[in-house]
């Protein structure tokens, strides 16, 4: 049977010969383990000891009778780590092999040696490698607020889209007029884009003058074409519904359009369809078919080409980027007070509160994040593994 372990330290007592009450027999003392008895891994000595019989000697921790000479005795305390083995021998007396073991081994965060700690061990160390906050960003409140520009600019034109289609449907505004002003601020816009790089992303892109043209003609060509088919294509469809439809377009084109940031949500191709879409869908109910093409062709420039030379002003020449972005929010403003004065001062708040009033909060809330990474965290591989998927 197995003793109870305890910590100690193991005491030797002198032998002597061993006394019985009907008779002592002689014994040595040592005795050789019993077989099965394994030592623990870092095991570096074993003892022994033997009990007195029980006829009348001492027992291993029990003094004697005076007179009465004491038996050899080997007194071991164990240890937390001590492997002990307990076995009888053939006359009865009980044997005790105890094993020391080495210092205690340290911990080690690795998966390929064997260590005598559970699955789940960590040490004192663990919480060392504890890191808060490492990919939070500090923001200055000026930069957030040229950075939002180019939602307020977003707005501003859906705003202004909405207001040319609401005065071409009151009738007071007439295609021809649109056209010619969409044409006349296309070239500007198209000379100013080329002149702020002095044509080195032409040069990168590889396209020509020629090409731009005979895109701008052939999209012009195929617009007018199919102007009666955009006119005629929802005329089954309730005005009522046309409008809940192309509020849901814009604002998902609000929503999904690249504002600059690198998130999963951000689609141009998609912000693009939907405003178009939207266009589509306003212009059905316009009172011909020019209004409808000129509608979609002016769709075309405040949805797709303006917010391009928008980016290039902001890359470039960012004075320029914030001076452009409030006076065309100034006009969008001017615009919308002519058909809603509450309107107006709505969108007015709208705008104040997304340049100002939002990057504030944002700074503010920066100031309460707590993010923790330490060990527990998922591993990252950082190496390009391309190569293997070859």
């Amino acid at each position: 049977m197995a003793a109870p372990r305890g910590p100690g330290i193991p005491c030797a007592m002198p032998a002597g010969p061993s006394a019985g009450g009907g008779g002592g027999g002689r014994g040595d003392g040592r005795r050789a383990a019993r077989p099965g008895a394994r030592p623990s891994e870092s095991s570096a000595a074993g003892y022994l000891l033997e009990e007195a019989p029980a006829g009348g000697g001492a027992g291993p921790h029990e003094a004697a009778a005076p007179g009465v000479p004491r038996s050899p005795v080997l007194c071991l305390q164990h240890s937390q780590a001590h492997a002990q083995a307990v076995g009888s021998s053939a006359d009865g007396r009980m044997v005790c092999a105890q094993v020391e073991t080495s210092p205690r081994r340290h911990w080690q965060k690795v998966l390929y040696e064997r260590q005598p700690f559970p699955d789940n061990y960590v040490d004192q160390r663990f919480l060392e490698e504890l890191r808060k906050n490492i990919h939070a960003r500090q923001y200055q409140y000026w930069a957030v607020v040229f950075e939002s520009g180019a939602v307020a600019q977003q707005l501003c034109s859906v705003c202004v889209f909405v207001i040319t289609w609401w005065y071409m449907d009151a009738g007071m505004l007439s295609p021809q007029g649109l056209f010619g002003a969409g044409l006349v601020s296309s070239l500007l816009g198209y000379i100013l884009f080329n002149v702020i790089d002095a044509g080195v992303g032409r040069q990168e892109s590889g396209r020509t003058w020629w090409a731009d043209l005979k895109s701008t003609l052939v999209f012009i060509a195929f617009t007018y074409g199919f102007s009666p088919v955009l006119k005629t294509l929802t005329e089954s469809i309730s005005t009522d519904t046309i409008y809940a439809m192309s509020a849901f377009m814009l604002l998902g084109h609000l929503i999904f359009f690249d504002y600059g940031a690198n998130a999963a949500i951000v689609s141009s191709t998609l912000s693009l369809n939907m405003a178009i879409f939207a266009s589509v869908c306003l212009a059905s109910r316009l009172p011909r078919s020019l209004h409808a093409f000129v509608m979609v062709t002016f769709a075309m420039q405040i949805f797709a080409l303006w917010p391009m030379l928008q980016k290039k002003l902001k890359a470039q020449t960012p004075r320029c980027y914030v001076a452009v972005t409030t006076l065309f929010a100034l006009a969008a403003l001017a615009g919308l007070m002519t058909i809603s004065s509450v309107g107006a001062v709505l969108f007015a708040l709208l705008l104040l509160c997304i340049s100002c009033l939002c990057p504030y909060c944002l700074i503010r809330l920066q100031l309460l994040k707590d993010n923790i990474h330490g060990p527990w965290d998922e591993a990252e591989i950082k190496e390009d593994l391309s190569r293997f998927l070859m």
